[in-house]
């Protein structure tokens, strides 16, 4: 195999951008012989915006079944995400999922148990990982430059969306079509990096989730979670799309330091001495530990979407290990679950989930959702990419 062939199950916002991304020759050893969509308006629209020699198929079901295809990218509305992964992975075809891996725990371990069986290679497009910064920001943690970890701060509020946003789709922001909100949409990536770049999940969550507050709409659009840790850490994540302006700050407390993500680089401050052992001797009341300050501007690659997918294709030709292992979309998810499970239920949620209790709260308000009545249209979504944006 010189290039390894891709089908596109979802041509909407995401799927057209990946669409573009190797019709414009950015994938090097990749090409798409095969998209799929159950909207014919929105095969049509791609087709016309981006031409190519590539089938056309009604559904995700008849690509995976019938297309010339080694790989799938399933980037259609999330509750569909592990029953397509599944098809497509149980045909021995490598899979490519958008973020989130679904909408509740219990679908997302049967789609990795498929996974760890299947022939194919799955990853999830985690295309933030790429980021230089975080990259960077894992190996300080991972190498000790900070010390144990104290605290944990993440304000993400710079991703203002309009009622028009919320009412370009007929499932967003439902409970039947898109199965949450902010957490669900938007915040997926932050909530991988979070655990990714600490390098361990909380063990308990009390979230206060608002649903509705500031759009008509039925999920939650503002967010105030706190976080325990099993080393003693704890820590806040705090998001909405109602912030203009917002902000997108990321401060990880250790015993040794601090490093903070923000506005495109890193600061990253060094304690002469252990902070404990300070805050234990020192004979001043209002004496403070010594510290260095560096800082580290972003450099380098980022290539975020186009990243995950040359790296996919060249796993699958064995030209380079595979970068993120899909399976890990299940942490992500159950963080998003608990951070819900814990509003509703107005209590703390210790972490592993009761993925029953979520999913029968969960089924609770399916029961009265609606989705809108509103015809679908893409929205140019290319500036939320970014790396710290």
């Amino acid at each position: 195999m010189d290039k390894v062939k891709f089908g596109i199950i979802g041509v909407g916002n995401m799927g057209f951008a990946h669409l573009g991304f190797f019709c414009d020759g950015k994938v090097q050893n990749g090409v798409v012989t095969a998209i799929a969509d159950c909207s014919s308006a929105k095969l049509e629209a791609a087709k016309a915006k981006l031409p190519g020699p590539y089938a056309c198929y009604a559904s995700g079901n008849e690509l995976i079944d019938n297309a010339d295809v080694d790989a799938v990218i399933v980037a259609v509305p999330h509750y569909d995400h592990p029953a397509l992964a599944v098809r497509a992975l149980k045909k021995g075809l490598h899979v490519i999922c958008e973020k989130p891996a679904g909408v509740y725990t219990m679908q997302v371990k049967e789609m990795n148990a498929v996974a760890k069986r299947s022939k194919g290679l799955f990853t999830m497009m985690y295309n933030q990982r790429t980021n230089p910064l975080y990259k960077k920001m894992r190996s300080l943690v991972a190498d000790g430059e900070i010390g144990e970890i104290r605290r944990v701060n993440w304000i993400i509020t710079n991703w203002f969306r309009t009622q028009f946003y919320y009412d370009s789709g007929s499932w967003r922001a439902t409970w039947k079509g898109e199965g949450g909100g902010v957490l669900m949409n938007q915040c997926p990536h932050q909530l991988d990096l979070l655990q990714w770049i600490c390098g361990m999940m909380p063990q308990k969550v009390r979230a206060f989730c608002h649903f509705g507050k500031w759009h008509d709409i039925e999920t939650e659009d503002d967010v105030t979670a706190y976080l325990e840790f099993p080393n003693g850490a704890t820590g806040a994540f705090i998001t909405t799309t109602a912030d203009a302006p917002g902000t997108n700050r990321f401060e990880i407390l250790g015993s040794r330091g601090k490093v903070v993500c923000e506005k495109d680089e890193l600061t990253v401050y060094r304690l002469q001495e252990d902070l404990q052992a300070f805050l234990k001797t020192a004979q001043n009341g209002f004496a403070e530990p010594k510290y260095s300050v560096e800082t580290i501007k972003q450099s380098g690659e980022n290539p975020q979407h186009v990243g995950i997918l040359n790296n996919f294709a060249d796993a699958i030709l064995g030209k380079e290990k595979l970068y993120v292992d899909g399976t890990e979309g299940l942490k992500c998810v159950e963080l998003i679950n608990a951070m819900l499970l814990s509003a509703w239920e107005d209590k703390p949620v210790t972490l592993p989930v009761n993925e029953n209790a979520y999913y029968k709260q969960l089924c609770k308000r399916i029961k009265t959702s609606r989705l809108k009545d509103t015809q679908d249209i893409l929205i140019d979504n290319t500036s939320s990419y970014g790396g710290t944006k």
